[in-house]
């Protein structure tokens, strides 16, 4: 008798709907069965039920909103629990915000739970199963805006600039125990998040890219092993000059003694 090895199952936050929908519909096309984690417990029953009866895996709904911290204890629960999920998309997130200079504590507190509070204590219940068994995956979404927070107000680029170098460090700890990490930094993506900031069409179409083909890409980097995938970027040696860059002047960044440019010029008789 041939034994079939079960697929891991894959956790996705920010499930019922845009990017988080894409991202469980192409993990159970490919056989995995999936945890779909959102508020919206009406949207995930349906395409949970839509996912098992398209692709004849197991789907679930664990409904949860990630920014309460009960709530959120109970996905962490799950992770650190399930021997079965192996696979953890950090994908729920807050979209653009209010200028810094007009947001409220609570407004940012808010932000911060979700983006960066929310992933990082994901990542830490399941991480210690991962380890144990020396295998698994996970996938952070960020954006572009970690590399451009010019581009907009508020603290949503530095909640994502810090989902980026978590990637970075977690990717640095435990590459070599068998863990496989990816961020994702996905540019303008017509997702319905965009609608408390006055719709996505405000921008330029050739700057939008669909859902699908945006989690396509992503995937697709993910297959390939890329620790940073930049789905709009045309010429993936960019990112290669940009963090050759950075790692040039890694050696300058902490002296003994301050750079010539910043001693005074003034003598010291004067």
């Amino acid at each position: 008798m041939v034994v079939v090895e079960q697929l891991d199952t894959v956790l996705i936050t920010g499930a019922s709907a845009g990017i988080g929908a894409a991202y469980a519909d192409r993990f159970a096309r490919r056989g995995h069965p999936v945890v779909l984690v959102a508020r919206n417990e009406e949207r995930l029953e349906a395409l949970a039920l839509r996912l098992s009866r398209e692709y004849a895996v197991k789907a679930e709904v664990l409904a949860a909103d990630l920014t309460v911290p009960d709530e959120r204890a109970r996905v962490e629960r799950r992770l650190s629990a399930d021997d079965a999920i192996g696979v953890l998309v950090n994908n729920a997130g807050i979209e653009g915000g209010p200028a810094l200079t007009q947001t409220t504590p609570d407004a940012v507190q808010a932000m911060i739970e979700l983006n960066v509070t929310a992933p990082s204590r994901l990542v830490a219940a399941l991480l210690p199963r991962l380890l144990a068994r020396g295998r698994g995956s996970i996938i952070n979404i960020a954006s572009i805006l970690a590399l451009a927070p010019e581009l907009f107000d508020g603290a949503y680029a530095a909640s994502k600039s810090y989902v980026l170098s978590y990637t970075q460090t977690l990717h640095k700890e435990v590459a070599a125990r068998g863990i496989r990490v990816q961020c994702v930094l996905p540019g303008v993506t017509r997702t319905a998040i965009w609608n408390a900031t006055g719709g996505v069409d405000a921008f330029p179409p050739r700057m939008i890219m669909e859902v699908d083909e945006m989690v396509d890409a992503a995937l697709t980097g993910y297959d390939q092993g890329e620790l940073v995938t930049i789905p709009s970027l045309v010429d993936g040696a960019e990112w290669k000059r940009f963090e050759e860059a950075r790692r040039h002047m890694l050696p300058e960044l902490s002296r003994s003694v301050a750079a010539d440019r910043y001693k005074s010029d003034i003598p010291e008789d004067a």
